[in-house]
């Protein structure tokens, strides 16, 4: 919000300072990447849709490339001879980041009593429930319990709008056919386009709340890579400009690396368009007519929930990666380093993801 505010309002004047915290707010209410659904928004308002995909592209693109490049650096260290252990604090580095962001959420979004049932409601339940399932169904049920709890009189008043249906046509026959067809369907990258794009329409807020989503299904139930590769490729995002999502490019790539290179970096190409593409169709849909949706109060208060079991989604993911990283004395060392220097905000991402690739190498 910082770096839109001073790009976006101050120096560009693209739209006034109520403006984009509006489209923030927006943007948090709807599945998908929030920073890119937000950056896509202003595109749209300065030169409508075409505009949109081109701020998209030039604000995802860069760091999708780099992160496929990245999916393959596990064969690079086995092709140089290179110790894989030399990654072996990007993990622990990583969950750093995780506790980070589950505190700062947590601390936002836990206001009072029922939130903060919901936010331990979402991390016990994701704990002892691994399966892929359970997360549409624990943020639904966050969601329903949002607007019961703090339901308001005239809540469900509708506006009057008059959306592009198109859009939403798109998006839902991907979402319902993609399921459908990936349950008969021996098609590698199909699935995996489907599984990124189920990713992008379950999520709210960003590539924190993403995680224990993924981690469930690519590493403990289709073992496609292990949790120190998962979170090798999560902790290398982080010293990377761009959004959190495009960690879906690493992920897809260490999915489809039993193929040939191409095949390798189809995957990674599935990955990222797959996760990203929900967000943007939402976009597309909703932001022509974003000043009545804006005004549905159930769909706010409903956001409280959903927000406070995410909360709890990304608290026990640090637990469930750090189980998988290991308890070791110098895991944990670096684990609360990286904690300690993120809260600090004197030490920029980057350097600590390079701080932690040289502990690996000097170890």
């Amino acid at each position: 919000m910082s770096v839109f505010l001073d790009q976006m309002v101050t120096k560009r004047k693209y739209l006034d300072e109520a403006e984009l915290i509006e489209l923030i707010a927006l943007c948090s209410i709807l599945p998908g990447p929030t920073s890119t659904q937000t950056i896509v928004s202003i595109g749209h308002k300065m030169g409508g849709p075409l505009l949109a995909l081109l701020t998209m592209l030039v604000w995802a693109l860069p760091v999708l490339v780099v992160m496929t490049a990245l999916s393959f650096l596990y064969q690079f260290l086995d092709f140089s001879g290179i110790p894989v252990n030399t990654l072996r604090y990007i993990g622990p580095m990583a969950v750093g980041f995780i506790i980070v962001a589950a505190w700062r959420i947590g601390h936002k979004v836990a206001k009072d009593a029922p939130t903060a049932l919901l936010m331990l409601f979402g991390a016990v339940s994701t704990y002892f429930f691994r399966t892929p399932w359970i997360f549409p169904v624990v943020l639904l049920a966050g969601g329903i319990a949002g607007a019961i709890v703090y339901r308001e009189p005239g809540m469900w008043d509708r506006p009057r709008l008059d959306p592009p249906w198109g859009y939403l046509a798109v998006f839902s026959a991907i979402a319902v056919g993609g399921t459908a067809w990936s349950c008969f369907s021996d098609l590698d990258l199909f699935c995996l386009f489907e599984r990124f794009y189920r990713y992008g329409y379950l999520v709210f807020g960003g590539g924190q709340v993403v995680v224990p989503l993924m981690y469930s299904e690519l590493v403990e139930l289709r073992h496609f890579m292990t949790g120190r590769e998962f979170l090798t490729g999560y902790g290398l995002v982080q010293g990377l400009p761009g959004p959190m999502f495009s960690f879906a490019a690493y992920a897809g790539g260490m999915a489809a690396r039993s193929g040939s290179a191409l095949f390798q970096v189809l995957g990674a190409v599935a990955g990222g368009v797959g996760i990203f593409l929900p967000g943007l169709l939402l976009i597309y849909f909703v932001y022509p007519v974003w000043e009545g949706v804006r005004k549905i109060r159930a769909v706010q208060l409903s956001l409280r929930g959903i927000n406070a079991v995410a909360g709890g989604m990304i608290a026990v993911a640090a637990v469930i990666v750090m189980q998988a990283s290991g308890f070791a004395i110098d895991n944990l060392a670096a684990m609360m380093l990286s904690v300690v220097l993120l809260l600090t905000r004197k030490v920029p991402a980057p350097l600590i993801v390079l701080a932690s690739i040289a502990a690996g190498l000097l170890v």
